[in-house]
């Protein structure tokens, strides 16, 4: 399978773009760097920087990975616009909050909170069959809890294996290389709850 597809129709892939070219620059790394740091080509990162491709979750796990920023981090920074923001009495309307669509597995994110909020909550909708690994080190710096809302996920954590069901949560430890599996016939719905620590 491919991990290059065709332009999404939203401008949440322009985002993306930008702040992937945004960490690479803030760290003064090159294309090629940042491929050697990730196992991305560069080539591919250059057609994601541009927006012309959207990148599939694997992918966006290795880039983060390399810039010590978790998943989650790196599309809430992306997702963080005007649009998503929380009024001023602190609502967010489900309606303006950016869903981001694995161009891969189908795999759907939406941002919970707001860039103020001192965790990053998402809620995330995993189709049946769907499997998305990422490697360890996209988990260095960060604390993480996964919260089952429905259906059952199956969650490789390191060589562990975890059968989740509803209402099951998982306090995620030390960076492992971890999987998210949706080994059944029907959507799995869970939520990510993570806060930011200072050491891996």
């Amino acid at each position: 399978m491919s991990n290059i597809v065709d332009p999404a129709p939203d401008d949440l892939v322009a985002r993306i773009a930008a702040r992937v070219r945004a960490e690479r620059e803030r760290r003064r790394w090159t294309l090629a760097q940042l491929a050697d740091a990730s196992g991305v080509s560069a080539a591919m990162i250059s057609r994601i920087e541009r927006g012309e491709s959207s990148p599939t979750a694997v992918v966006l796990g290795k880039l983060s990975a390399a810039f010590r920023l978790g998943v989650a981090s790196l599309l809430a920074l992306a997702e963080g616009a005007p649009d998503a923001v929380a009024d001023t009495a602190g609502v967010l309307r489900g309606a303006d909050a950016a869903e981001w669509q694995d161009p891969g597995t189908g795999y759907r994110r939406r941002q919970v909170t707001g860039p103020r909020f001192p965790a990053e909550i998402a809620e995330i909708r995993l189709p049946a069959g769907a499997r998305v690994p990422y490697p360890a080190a996209a988990f260095a710096f960060v604390r993480q809890l996964v919260w089952v809302l429905d259906g059952r996920l199956t969650f490789h954590d390191g060589d562990a294996v975890h059968e989740l069901g509803t209402g099951d949560t998982i306090e995620l430890g030390a960076p492992a290389d971890r999987v998210f599996a949706n080994t059944t016939a029907t959507e799995c719905r869970y939520a990510v709850v993570l806060t930011r620590d200072t050491r891996p």
